[in-house]
């Protein structure tokens, strides 16, 4: 047995998955231009901002009312329609968050798929079936019931990818061995030439398509922050910082910049189903 194709067996059972996974698009709170450093809550007492780096830590609002660090603060009629639409755009953007996270996490399952294919020989794995199911449960439980924490997106999310990509690494190890040692590594090869160029049009073809439903949503995540821009409301004398803007993003071609609007719509009523956000 070759040493040199056990060692190449191993750096690709190892190497693949995590490098591929990383190709597919990732789940960012800023790819719109604009952050916020607090975990967001949409329950249905409202709009929860809380575990702020910086006074105020905690802020939420419902109905026109508006609550600093547990306590409610007067604001004007013109800001209680302001607090009004940030809330309703809040509950727009929450199940259009989960939609695309799952979005998401399908592409990534296919990449992790196409790579467990590419060393083993089995599609459709009994062991990514069961990752795949773990992370979509992981997005229901905390995305999908109007929670999100800065610990779990953005760079939570990637090295969550990862670890489950890791957790691959063992099993694809002990196959490719296996192939090595019986004399079948041609095969390996074979189908590494076949499911890599597969893997790349795939990701070509739907990574733009991730990309911009992603964008689709700047619109809205934009006319949040100029409608918390417009807050006569003051903290120690200072303008409430919700949301900080980053980098200027281009809305989507043929996507205006809309405005923020208040009605009865499905997406917008209170959802009691939320988790209570804990450290």
């Amino acid at each position: 047995m070759p040493l040199r194709l056990t060692a190449l067996g191993l750096l690709l059972a190892t190497a693949i998955a995590p490098a591929r996974a990383a190709e597919a698009p990732t789940l960012r709170s800023d790819a719109c231009g604009i952050r916020t450093d607090y975990d967001v809550l949409v329950d249905s007492g409202g709009i929860w901002l809380r575990h702020g780096p910086q006074a105020p830590h905690e802020v939420a609002f419902h109905d026109g009312v508006l609550s600093l660090d547990g306590t409610i603060v007067p604001v004007s009629d013109a800001d209680a329609v302001r607090l009004r639409q940030l809330e309703a755009g809040g509950r727009q953007l929450m199940p259009a968050a989960t939609a695309l996270a799952h979005e998401v996490s399908g592409m990534t399952f296919e990449v992790f798929n196409g790579v467990y294919e590419m060393l083993t020989g089995t599609a459709n794995s009994r062991k990514i079936r069961k990752l795949r199911r773990q992370a979509d449960a992981w997005i229901d439980g905390s995305l999908g019931r109007g929670y999100w924490e800065q610990d779990t997106f953005g760079e939570g999310f990637d090295q969550h990818v990862e670890a489950m990509a890791e957790s691959l690494a063992g099993s694809m190890a002990r196959s490719v061995m296996w192939q090595v040692v019986t004399g079948r590594a041609g095969a390996i090869e074979k189908r590494a030439e076949r499911k890599d160029k597969e893997l790349d049009q795939r990701l070509e073809a739907l990574g733009p398509q991730l990309e911009a439903r992603a964008r689709a949503l700047c619109p809205l995540v934009q006319a949040l922050a100029d409608t918390q821009d417009a807050l006569e409301v003051r903290y120690q004398g200072q303008p409430l910082q919700l949301l900080q803007r980053t980098d200027a993003v281009q809305v989507p071609a043929g996507q205006p910049r809309q405005g923020l609007h208040v009605s009865a719509g499905p997406d917008e009523h209170p959802r009691g189903n939320s988790v209570a956000p804990v450290r």
